[in-house]
């Protein structure tokens, strides 16, 4: 049986599929195929379809896409004192303007007025009759404000000659109550002991001629030196944050320790490792070594004093952080405290390995283990600087906090109804057991939305809706209630910060990004 094929023109095609585009022309049909294979960004917003029903996907009309020109730049919001800089205004200019409420983004303040910048530009040149009379004007006011700041820097230089000459009569109290207790008493205690055993063992040296007491007479000279160094660290550690360090001074205390840390090895390990090689290639006899020994005993019982005080004060510091002493010395969380032990401890062992070192010598008359001794106390300087520089270089390049700590911040944000997600989560120790916590927020809307609804009234809201007839008047209506809701993201944000703060005293500043 022979098959038999039949050609259907493509006009017989489209009568069959779609009767009504019969007797169309073909651009019609052409005109309609491109715009259905087209992407949807290039399709027209509205297509007449008087007769596919259901074959094709209607499109919906959206809004004209706006640029954003100075009509709605000119919309921003301007505070009364920028007002008053930027545009050579008065307080009473300000009166007869617009003014909005807005939420301060600060705790401890309540809701600022605002102004629009297009109404404050126009009272600007209603007040100046031109831009380039307002432009003349700032100006004037710029020199002026230069000259007032020279003049300011003339006045503080003048009073600083002053309080140079007749003495700084500004009370120190604060300062006094620093040194007297913590830290800053550890630090004045060692000062005043290594002080008087330096004094000492510089007089057994000049006696004796020991190398190793010569050793301990710069080690306590070193130890004296490093000790006032993190005093003057821990006295500008309690400075308050000012505009150009808006994170406080609290590093100081770190960078102190560094210095002291480097000031150990240049001054205390390189001197006794010169003495020491010195005396290897040039001995000489020294005399009676009782005074010596009289000497490092005595200095022996001062640097245990100071250790110990050192110790307790690192004990009670760890408990309160919750960290073992072992981890408390070793992440240095206070590294004043830290040198003065690391100090004191490398003294207690310095005064053992110069005695023993001195009894050898007195015992056999070779000088050379006296010299020894000297390279010995050098060696144990070398290793407590490069452990304090290791430490503090870890602390100022910003180290985070312990796991445990972050994760009870992280499941405090996460256990609150208006986040969904906590993301990228950096905390970090600044230094005095302070913390910055910085992390990004993913906020559930619909909380947030709920949110700003529990304080609108519904109803009027309802009547609003029903009075929409216009994409325009949608757009409005959508503008208004849609700046309310960032409005209440940004509430949000500051009552989130507030209550970390509250909740965990030591994190002393917290950045929380919205995604």
């Amino acid at each position: 049986m022979s098959s038999r094929i039949q050609c259907v023109s493509p006009g017989l095609a489209t009568e069959r599929m779609f009767p009504c585009l019969a007797h169309r022309p073909w651009q019609v049909l052409c005109r309609v195929y491109l715009q259905q294979r087209a992407p949807l960004s290039q399709r027209p917003s509205k297509i007449a379809k008087p007769c596919f029903g259901k074959s094709f996907t209607q499109l919906r009309a959206v809004l004209k896409k706006r640029e954003y020109g100075t009509k709605y730049t000119q919309n921003n919001f301007i505070t009364a004192v920028r007002a008053m800089n930027e545009f050579c205004l008065k307080p009473s200019d300000l009166e007869q303007l617009r003014k909005i409420r807005r939420r301060s983004p600060h705790d401890d303040t309540e809701a600022f007025t605002v102004f629009l910048r297009s109404d404050v530009e126009a009272k600007a040149l209603d007040v100046w009759g031109s831009q380039e009379a307002l432009a003349r004007e700032r100006s004037l006011r710029k020199d002026v404000e230069s000259e007032y700041q020279e003049n300011i820097f003339r006045n503080q230089k003048l009073l600083k000659e002053y309080k140079d000459f007749w003495g700084n009569t500004k009370p120190r109290s604060r300062n006094r109550a620093t040194f007297l207790q913590g830290p800053g008493k550890v630090v004045m205690v060692a000062i005043c002991i290594n002080g008087l055993n330096f004094f000492f063992k510089l007089l057994a040296w000049v006696y004796t001629g020991s190398a190793s007491m010569f050793s301990e007479a710069i080690h306590s000279l070193a130890d004296t030196c490093n000790q006032a160094l993190l005093a003057l660290g821990i006295s500008q550690s309690v400075r308050n944050p000012d505009a150009v360090h808006p994170y406080g001074f609290s590093n100081m205390r770190y960078i102190a320790s560094l210095i002291s840390g480097v000031g150990i090895f240049m001054m205390g390990a390189g001197l006794s490792w010169y003495h020491g090689i010195m005396g290897l290639l040039h001995p000489q006899p020294m005399e009676s070594l009782l005074w010596a020994y009289c000497i490092l005993a005595g200095s022996l019982v001062s640097e245990g004093a100071t250790l110990l005080v050192a110790i307790n004060e690192i004990k009670k510091s760890a408990s309160k952080q919750g960290l073992s002493f072992y981890e408390y010395v070793m992440q240095s969380r206070d590294p004043s405290t830290n040198v003065v032990m690391l100090e004191d401890t490398a003294a207690v062992l310095g005064v053992v390995l110069a005695a023993g070192c001195m009894g050898l010598t007195s015992l056999t008359g070779n000088p050379y283990y006296d010299s020894l001794g000297s390279l010995g106390v050098g060696t144990l300087l070398g290793t407590v600087s490069a452990f304090l520089i290791y430490t503090n270089t870890e602390a100022l390049l910003g180290r985070s906090i312990q796991a445990e700590h972050v994760q009870k911040l992280t499941e405090f944000l996460e256990n609150d109804p208006a986040v969904r997600a906590i993301h990228d989560v950096k905390a970090t120790d600044i230094g005095l057991s302070k913390v910055r916590f910085k992390a990004e927020v993913d906020f559930d809307g619909r909380v947030v939305t709920r949110s700003y609804l529990e304080k609108q009234d519904i109803e009027q809201i309802l009547n609003d809706i029903q009075q929409v007839k216009t994409p325009e008047e949608l757009e409005n209506f959508m503008l208004k209630h849609g700046e309310n809701i960032i409005d209440t993201l940004g509430a949000e944000v500051d009552r989130l910060e507030k209550e970390l703060k509250q909740r965990n005293p030591e994190v002393r500043h917290v950045d929380l990004e919205i995604l």
